[in-house]
């Protein structure tokens, strides 16, 4: 099949995650005070675990999401990734060993690992051909693991959203449908993601849960080791489509794909002020249970997320969701692209954050910063709205902290009205030293495009 086939549809596929231990099935909000989870979207584990010890640790982060380790077809482009040969974790991004050293290494930064997971299906292609760890391989036959007999009986391409069947036992962009409902199947993936298990893999993302029945994700579920961990599925929503997100909420946290879209709409051509209710007063699924990002690999790549290549919007977006109490928040972090199919500059060694391509979202001061706030403020409604029924708004959570976006082309300099004690605090936004008074205000001056950020954790700056 074309390159460009694979890798539009494979923009159908993937998401982020929010990974822990819950104490029954359906908990799926991470316990304690950090939710956050940078994703390290095709980095080597090598760079992620020098990352959890240098930046993820530090700024708060709680969890780690890592492209899917097992075995892939060869080639360059990033969706090679999402192409399994086999359940060895023998891809690009390193090898067992490797993966191993990163998950002992990001505990013991205090970040959590996530491990991006594939199991609707395997790799395409035409002939045999041999996998990144050596397998060999043809379409429909994957020796020691899966043949023919494993494969759903629809053979061709997804065409019909409106139809069930059609979604869950046709193939997606022309890649090998397992038969999630064979109990040898659900026995095969259950033992994968075991292993992973076994390894100290946290949580996982469910690549393409639409694609399976939810009952039949529950089944695999309940053969894993630990079957109360947390998972995160990705389900695509979509206007009068067959298969609902919220099938899936039974399972786990589902990503809730409409926050994002609508996040780049607001931004872009709405005002900020009708974001005071936004959630489930948008009709999203429960909070609790709800993944959401601004953008991800694939939303980035096709067009209906805001990218890094919006600037301002990307990253005041970025501010809002870590700042504002819906779902668990993923922030992408990826590499520069023009070509949509490109896959990581050195194979997902980073040798540096900014150079040689690496954007590094989760590091810029912006997003890095917001993850303690949003630590700090876990629990805490939201209070002290205030906008200017355009594009200003400001709003506290609790007495714990409190932030204001300018997102106007002009400057503003306004009186804040908090709930935060009076004294000291460091805005960590601009690493600026604010004093609210008794009255819990504070005067400051916001440029066009930036924002203002304090909580109790950070009184004064470092």
């Amino acid at each position: 099949m074309a390159r460009t086939t694979v890798a539009a549809a494979l923009a159908v596929l993937a998401g982020a995650a929010v990974a822990v231990t819950a104490p029954a099935p359906a908990q799926a909000a991470p316990p304690g005070d950090k939710d956050v989870t940078a994703v390290m979207f095709e980095w080597k584990f090598s760079s992620v675990a020098k990352a959890c010890t240098d930046q993820l640790g530090p700024a708060g982060y709680g969890y780690v999401q890592v492209s899917p380790p097992q075995e892939h077809i060869q080639g360059p482009q990033w969706w090679t990734s999402y192409q399994p040969v086999s359940y060895r974790i023998a891809g690009r991004l390193g090898d067992r060993t490797a993966f191993k050293n990163m998950i002992d290494t990001c505990h013991a930064a205090g970040v959590k690992v996530v491990a991006d997971t594939v199991i609707n299906h395997m790799a395409a292609g035409s002939g045999t051909g041999t996998g990144t760890g050596g397998s060999t391989y043809g379409k429909y036959d994957y020796p020691g693991l899966y043949s023919w007999y494993d494969v759903n009986n629809c053979t061709s391409q997804i065409s019909n959203y409106q139809d069930r069947w059609n979604v869950q036992e046709c193939e997606l962009v022309g890649l090998a449908d397992l038969d999630t409902g064979e109990e040898y199947v659900r026995t095969k993936i259950a033992g994968y993601m075991n292993d992973l298990l076994s390894l100290g893999v946290d949580g996982f993302r469910i690549d393409a849960a639409k694609h399976m029945a939810a009952g039949d994700l529950a089944a695999i579920k309940a053969k894993l080791t630990n079957p109360s961990v947390y998972w995160k599925q990705e389900a695509i929503y979509g206007a009068g489509e067959a298969v609902s997100p919220s099938e899936y909420l039974g399972n786990g946290d589902v990503q809730e794909f409409r926050y994002a879209r609508d996040l780049k709409r607001v931004f872009q051509n709405e005002n900020l002020a009708y974001l005071k209710n936004y959630g489930e007063g948008w009709g999203y699924m429960e909070s609790a249970k709800s993944g959401v990002f601004v953008d991800n690999h694939d939303t980035e790549r096709g067009g209906d997320t805001l990218t890094y290549k919006n600037g301002a919007d990307y990253t005041l977006a970025g501010v809002f969701m870590l700042a504002w109490p819906y779902g668990s928040p993923d922030v992408h972090s990826g590499y520069e692209w023009s070509d949509k199919d490109a896959g990581p500059p050195g194979g997902g060694q980073v040798n540096a954050c900014w150079s040689d391509g690496w954007k590094c979202q989760h590091a810029w001061r912006e997003i890095s910063s917001m993850v303690a706030f949003r630590n700090v403020s876990r629990g805490q409604s939201v209070t002290n709205w205030w906008d200017n029924g355009g594009d200003q708004i400001a709003f506290g959570r609790g007495s714990k902290a409190y932030v204001a976006i300018n997102h106007e082309t002009w400057s503003l300099t306004r009186t804040f009205q908090t709930s935060l004690p009076s004294g000291s605090y460091c805005d960590v936004q601009n690493n600026r030293p604010v004093t609210v008074n008794g009255s819990g205000q504070f005067t400051a001056t916001l440029g066009p495009n930036t924002a203002v950020a304090l909580h109790t954790g950070a009184r004064t700056c470092g």
